[in-house]
């Protein structure tokens, strides 16, 4: 008998990178968890300080031409910050995903100050605008500067923008983990394991700052009766298809919103945000319970729901002004419109169906919560974040299923009509794609081979890769593969390819229409 000798076993020498990676997030998400946390108690007390005075307004009426000049400055002097560096407007959210993805570059210091300011003129002054996309740009914009300050690779950079958005949005609504996964799944696209660890570090990090401020009591914290049985999840099929129908309208109008303006204002761009500075005094005056996000509406709804007629002008009130104040390009975000939009439509179905006989009462406040999750799986086509979110801001466990159901439902119904994902569809109508170009340093693009792509189970050589460009490793689980033409790909794999930083969109663009090339011709 031949014996073979045993190899020694080499000593793993221990990898560093992760916990380096790590450290840096969790200072980035302490930075932007305090100037979110600053931002978001502006943006508070703001929206009691425009109470009180519309409120005094109600009363002096002789004081709303004053009023009303204050409010066209303030116009004015938002306007023209959003004049001088354009990455402000909006959400920011679209600006933050074109940045990941190589199709938009800007300053950090004149856009971090700028958002903040304008961020908390604009919601504070009880505008329809959500304070977590302006959250999630300030986060991604100090990371940026954090890199830039520190002399950061091109990767590590981009690994700390991804993770400051998500301390961003921690900060914002008190969700790390929904907020890491919003990241991944809607802002970033890839789930690679140097991201999500990262991320989760920033965003713990930034909760933990957030919660010395504001506690450690859900965002939605909303007491409920029962737990929905069996019996009624037939409801969360109609639900989730009439939130998907309801979702499709949404994106359809929010898109068209700048066209608008243009057409039937006839004022420079920059000038949009008069319009929603005007319209929302008399709002102001006449229910200044309304103005704001609409964190106060979901809570007041849940608490005391009022008749079905006065949901209904709820639901149209804030559904034009939100598309109002958003399409003026004032820096502000749809997230917390939208949930409140998806709260309001959750207490209508179930209003509807009480009064039908075909659901007990006691459930209504639970058809509130899921809604919100199921709007938000529709118009964004994020589900697992939708999921998760609602979760986390509502701090109980016990609607996970229903939860789920709805906004995969809602997803499937904005898919099948043809809706793209909200943010990725305003990235496009802000960034036009780029050109191939050469030279400039290099940089890194990690692309994920999805289930069912035509790159899986198909030879390196099989394929036309884009000029400009080189794959250089197949990462595989923990390993990274140095590929050859014979190199067989796999579902689950991620190609890290070369390529200059100004082409990473380009190239970016090229692997998406690689990965399904068969199946588009």
């Amino acid at each position: 008998m031949q014996w073979q000798a045993q190899p020694t076993k080499k000593q793993r020498v221990p990898d560093r990178t992760r916990l380096t990676y790590i450290l840096q997030g969790c200072l980035t998400g302490a930075i932007a968890g305090l100037v979110v946390s600053v931002f978001r108690l502006a943006i508070v007390n703001g929206l009691k300080l425009m109470t009180v005075v519309y409120k005094q307004l109600s009363v002096h009426l002789e004081l709303i031409p004053v009023w009303l000049l204050l409010m066209l400055l303030v116009a004015v002097v938002v306007g023209y910050m959003g004049r001088q560096y354009p990455e402000i407007k909006g959400s920011g959210i679209p600006q933050v995903e074109g940045q990941l993805a190589g199709n938009l570059e800007y300053a950090w210091w004149p856009v971090l100050w700028r958002k903040f300011i304008g961020g908390i003129l604009s919601i504070g002054s009880g505008l329809f605008l959500g304070r977590e996309g302006p959250s999630i740009q300030l986060g991604a914009t100090i990371a940026q500067g954090y890199a830039e300050v520190t002399h950061q690779t091109e990767l590590k950079r981009r690994v700390l923008i991804a993770s400051g958005a998500a301390a961003g949005l921690s900060a914002a609504f008190n969700a790390p983990i929904a907020s890491t996964l919003f990241v991944l799944e809607e802002v970033y696209h890839n789930f690679s394991p140097l991201i999500w660890t990262t991320a989760l570090a920033s965003a713990i990090a930034s909760n933990f700052v957030s919660t010395v401020f504001f506690g450690l009591t859900p965002v939605l914290h909303i007491v409920y009766a029962r737990t929905l049985p069996l019996t009624m999840y037939p409801h969360l099929l109609l639900l989730g298809i009439f939130l998907g129908v309801m979702g499709f309208v949404y994106q359809r109008v929010l898109l068209k919103m700048g066209d608008w303006y243009a057409y039937l204002t006839k004022l420079p761009s920059w000038l949009f945000g008069i319009v929603p500075f005007v319209l929302v005094i008399p709002i102001g005056i006449l229910t200044p319970n309304l103005l704001g996000g609409g964190n106060n509406i979901i809570l007041a709804i849940a608490a005391h729901s009022p008749a079905l007629i006065v949901l209904v002008g709820i639901f149209v009130l804030r559904f034009v002004f939100s598309m109002i104040s958003y399409g003026s390009g004032l820096p502000g975000g749809i997230f917390l419109p939208i949930l409140s939009l998806g709260a309001i439509l959750g207490a209508i179905y179930g209003k509807v169906m009480i009064q039908l006989g075909w659901m007990p009462s006691a459930y209504l406040v639970n058809f509130i919560i899921i809604a919100m999750a199921g709007y938000f799986a529709g118009i964004g086509k994020a589900p697992f974040t939708a999921i998760l979110l609602i979760t986390e801001m509502v701090g109980t466990l016990h609607h996970l299923m229903p939860l789920a159901v709805v906004s995969i439902t809602a997803y499937l119904v904005v898919d099948l009509m043809g809706g793209a994902p909200i943010y990725e569809s305003l990235l496009h109508k802000i960034v036009k794609p780029k050109m191939a170009q050469t030279g400039g340093k290099l940089d890194r693009v990690e692309f994920p081979i999805f289930a069912g792509s035509d790159l899986a189970n198909h030879q390196v050589r099989d394929f036309k890769w884009p000029e400009n460009s080189l794959l250089i490793a197949v990462r595989r689980g923990e390993r990274e593969i140095i590929p050859h033409g014979d190199t067989l790909l796999q579902a689950g794999d991620t190609l890290i390819v070369t390529t200059g930083h100004q082409n990473r969109g380009n190239i970016l663009r090229k692997l998406k229409k690689l990965q399904y090339s068969q199946i588009d011709s």
